[in-house]
Formats: structure tokens, C-alpha cells, sequence
């Protein structure tokens, strides 16, 4: 998990969005409306929406080409929970929530790592 993730806000545009990722490295991020998670954004529906011809990055708004209602969890919960419900439902990442607040990010990345931690340790 990635603490402390970098957020956007949904009044960003996808210029902003695509800054972000690039400076940051990352490819998912949280998308907020004061306190509220509002969705998330990932690098693809930011290609998506950047590849329809006329789209203009620089007034099309994070808010409206983020996926809304995000896999959010606690930081207490199993991995293996967060891992079977990411993989249920094709979700490239879980925000994780404590107190309302966001503290985390778990991609398909992160998990990969823990399967290969798990692996290595119990074969080496």
C-alpha cells in the first residue's frame, strides 16, 4: 500500500491529471471533492478521454471522467479480502479510508509485490 497517496481535486482538469501522474509516477489517483472521495482516476480513463478527437485536456474536468464509487477500504482489513474483491470485480486499485480520511492506495502493483513476498518467503 502506498500511504499517504497523492489526491486530485474534481474541479482539476485533465491536463492537471495527467501532470500529476507523470511528475508523481503513479497511475491511479483519488479523486476528491473537499473531504469526499468523489472517484478515482486512473492512467487509462485518462487516455480514454484524452484520445476522443476535440477532447480539450485543458477544460475537461476530473470529475467528469473519473470512476465513481471506488473499492474503498479500512487498513485493518485482510489482504486477501481486498485482493478476492479487487479481482471479483476487476478493480485496478482500493483507496483505504481511516477516520473519513484517505491514507492509503492498494493497486494490482501492490499486490503483486505481496504475492511475491509471500512466495519468496515461504519457498526461500
Amino acid at each position: 500500500m502506498t500511504c499517504q497517496p497523492v489526491v486530485i481535486d474534481a474541479r482539476a482538469t485533465a491536463a492537471d491529471a495527467l501532470r500529476l501522474m507523470k511528475a508523481e509516477g503513479i497511475r491511479h489517483l483519488p479523486v476528491m471533492d473537499g473531504t469526499e472521495v468523489k472517484g478515482v482516476l486512473s492512467e487509462r480513463d485518462l487516455r480514454t478521454a484524452m484520445g476522443f478527437q476535440g477532447a480539450d485536456t485543458e477544460n475537461l474536468r476530473v470529475a467528469d471522467i473519473c470512476t465513481e464509487h471506488p473499492y474503498i477500504t479500512e487498513p485493518d482489513r485482510p489482504l486477501g479480502d481486498v485482493a478476492l474483491e479487487m479481482a471479483s470485480h476487476h478493480y485496478g486499485c482500493a483507496i483505504v479510508m481511516q477516520h473519513h480520511k484517505v491514507v492509503g492506495i492498494f493497486t494490482t502493483v501492490d499486490a503483486c509485490r505481496a504475492v511475491h513476498e509471500i512466495l519468496h518467503t515461504r519457498y526461500h
